[in-house]
C-alpha cells in the first residue's frame, strides 16, 4: 500500500502541479479509465495527459496539495487542495484572472506499479463562485439591497 501511496503523490505532485508529462508513461496505464469520462477528451491515458493539459493551461500556476492520502488494497484516495490563477479559457469559461482554491476527491485504482483506473470529483460550485460564474450560496445573484427592495 505505501508503494501505491508513492506512486499516487508523484501523480500529484509531480504530473499535476508540476506538469510533468513525461512521467505519464511510468506511472499511469496505456488502458486508463477515467472516470467521469469527459466529453471532446479520448479514453486512456492520452485522455488524462489532456485533462492535466487543460486544467494547466486554464490554471497555470496550479498546484494540488494532499489534505488526505488513505490507501486499501488496490486503491488510493487522496483528498486534494488545488490552487491556481484562472489565465486561460477552460470549460467555456473566460479567463478571469482571479485566484482558485477548491478541493478535489480523486481515487484511483493500482496495477503492477500504474493507476489503471480514476475516480474525480471536485468541488465544482466553489471553483465558479470564485471565478464569477455563480454567485454565493443563498442568494439569488443581486446586491443585498436588491434582494430586501432597499
Amino acid at each position: 500500500m505505501e508503494q501505491h501511496k508513492a506512486v499516487v503523490r508523484r501523480i500529484i505532485e509531480e504530473l499535476w502541479s508540476q506538469g510533468d508529462l513525461a512521467l505519464l508513461d511510468t506511472l499511469v496505464a496505456e488502458e486508463l479509465v477515467n472516470h467521469p469520462t469527459l466529453v471532446g477528451l479520448p479514453p486512456g491515458r492520452a485522455g488524462f495527459r489532456q485533462l492535466i493539459t487543460l486544467m494547466r493551461t486554464a490554471f497555470p500556476d496550479l498546484r494540488l496539495s494532499i489534505d488526505r492520502l488513505l490507501a486499501e488494497d488496490d486503491r488510493v484516495v487522496a483528498r486534494v487542495i488545488a490552487e491556481g490563477t484562472h489565465a486561460g479559457a477552460v470549460g467555456g469559461v473566460p479567463p478571469s484572472g482571479h485566484a482558485a482554491r477548491w478541493s478535489a476527491i480523486h481515487i484511483y485504482r493500482l496495477e503492477d506499479g500504474q493507476v489503471v483506473e480514476r475516480w474525480g470529483e471536485a468541488h465544482l460550485v466553489d471553483l465558479l463562485q470564485q471565478l464569477g460564474q455563480l454567485p454565493p450560496l443563498g442568494t439569488d445573484g443581486a446586491e443585498p439591497e436588491q434582494r430586501t427592495g432597499a
